[in-house]
């Protein structure tokens, strides 16, 4: 199933012959452990061959989406303790900002390394925020930025979730064009991240989760 798999990935295979090939796998007596772990092995070299230069954004957000399908597939085959999320995110576009295709990239990258994921869309005020955290309870709150002019909204956040008590409950990441790990220290969030690959690894050293197959 590597071979059949890295050869899905890499050639930026149609979503349908994707799922036919797990279908058979599974079909046939394939573990279903062993397609995360291959999955999860496929992602880290993904990851590495984006921050090398050698995949394009365009590719990446692809294999996001086929990952994201495919985790999905194998969910309902897995035993129950495997079935259940990493831990739960929520993530979303500050206030002022429409931007969503960095979001949603990291959206699906974080779906198929196995994370539950609350995705508020764009142009989320402080207080949306702080009632997601209240509600979801997420260890991780992700927040995104492609606008200089936006990027004060997100020390906003990080104010607003100080004033309501919820700040010591979940680790804030920010990421995004104009943000800068500087940045992110001025504004005391937890963690900073350049690109979901990045966001994934910071995420994972935040809440002690390594990647899956690492």
């Amino acid at each position: 199933m590597s071979e059949r798999l890295h050869e899905l990935i890499f050639g930026m295979a149609d979503v349908d012959e994707a799922r036919k090939v797990v279908i058979e796998e599974l079909e046939s007596g394939a573990d279903p452990l062993n397609i995360v772990d291959t999955l999860s092995r496929l992602l880290n070299e993904v990851g590495e061959k984006y921050e090398k230069g050698d995949l394009f954004l365009s590719e990446l957000m692809w294999i996001g989406y086929l990952a994201s399908e495919i985790t999905g597939l194998l969910k309902p085959y897995l035993p129950s303790d495997h079935r259940r999320a990493k831990g739960k995110v929520v993530v979303g576009t500050v206030k002022g900002d429409i931007h969503d295709i960095g979001k949603n990239i990291v959206v699906m990258m974080f779906q198929a390394d196995g994370w539950e994921v609350v995705d508020l869309g764009v142009d989320v005020t402080p207080e949306r925020f702080v009632e997601a955290v209240r509600e979801k309870k997420p260890a991780v709150l992700g927040l995104s930025a492609l606008l200089t002019s936006t990027m004060e909204e997100m020390k906003a956040v990080v104010e607003a979730l100080e004033r309501s008590g919820l700040r010591k409950k979940v680790k804030v990441i920010v990421g995004g064009r104009p943000i800068s790990r500087e940045f992110a220290e001025e504004i005391r969030a937890d963690g900073y991240a350049e690109d979901s690959v990045k966001a994934i690894k910071a995420v994972s050293e935040l809440t002690g989760h390594g990647r899956r197959g690492a």
